[in-house]
C-alpha cells in the first residue's frame, strides 16, 4: 500500500471512529459502482448537475468557474445575480443552459485549510442534488486550485464525505463523478478511490 493510500485509510478510520459503518462489504461494493473518475472536461459531461467551484459573488471567475460560465452562456450569470451570492461551504443551484448538464450546483470552498468548510461544500452539493430530485453529479476538485487547499487532503475530504453520504442515502444517487484536471490530481484519486470505494474502477 502506498503512503497516499495509507493516509487515506487513516482518514477513513477516523471518519468512523465514533460510529461504525453499518454496511457489509457487498453493500459497500454496490456503492463503489456509483463512483467514477473522469479526465473529461466537466463542461462536456451529460449529468443531472455539475459542480462549479465558485467565488462568493457567483458571477464567474477564473479556472473551472470561468469555463462553466463561458460554456453555459450569459443566461447563467443572469440567474446567479439575484441569488445574493453564496457563503463558504454552502451551495446553490441554477439551470445549466447551454451545458449538457441540466443544472449547475455552485459551491464556495475555503481559502485556507478549513476541513469543516470543505466537507460542507461536498455535503451541501449532495443535499441540494437530492433535494431537487436529481440523481447524478460531477465534481471538480473544490478549493485545491487557486484557493490553495492541499490536493491530497482535499481528495480525502471529498471521497470521505461522498462515501458517508452514499452510505446514508444509498437509493438517492445513481452516479458521482470526480473530474480530474491535472496529473497530480489523477494520481492521488487513483490511489485513494479504492480505499473509500473498494472494487471501484480507477481508469480514466
Amino acid at each position: 500500500m502506498s503512503s497516499i493510500a495509507e493516509r487515506g485509510l487513516a482518514h477513513l478510520k477516523a471518519l468512523y471512529a465514533n460510529e461504525a459503518s453499518h454496511l457489509n462489504q457487498e453493500a459497500i461494493r454496490k456503492l463503489s459502482s456509483k463512483v467514477a473518475l473522469s479526465s473529461q472536461d466537466i463542461t462536456k459531461l451529460k449529468v443531472d448537475a455539475i459542480v462549479n467551484a465558485a467565488n462568493n459573488h457567483l458571477l464567474g471567475g477564473g479556472g473551472v468557474d470561468g469555463a462553466i460560465h463561458r460554456a453555459a452562456g450569459p443566461q447563467l450569470v443572469e440567474e446567479c445575480k439575484p441569488l445574493g451570492g453564496c457563503r463558504d461551504g454552502d451551495a446553490k443551484i441554477t439551470k445549466g443552459y447551454n451545458l449538457p448538464s441540466k443544472h449547475v450546483i455552485h459551491t464556495v470552498g475555503p481559502r485556507s485549510e478549513k476541513k469543516e468548510v470543505l466537507t460542507s461544500c461536498y455535503q451541501r452539493c449532495l443535499e441540494v442534488l437530492t433535494e431537487n430530485g436529481l440523481r447524478s453529479i460531477a465534481f471538480p476538485c473544490v478549493a485545491t486550485g487557486v484557493f490553495g487547499y492541499d490536493k491530497e487532503r482535499g481528495a480525502n475530504v471529498a471521497l470521505g464525505t461522498v462515501r458517508q453520504f452514499l452510505e446514508n442515502n444509498p437509493q438517492q444517487i445513481d452516479k458521482v463523478i470526480f473530474c480530474l484536471f491535472n496529473v497530480k490530481d489523477k494520481a492521488i484519486y487513483q490511489e485513494l478511490l479504492p480505499v473509500y470505494f473498494p472494487g471501484s474502477d480507477i481508469s480514466l
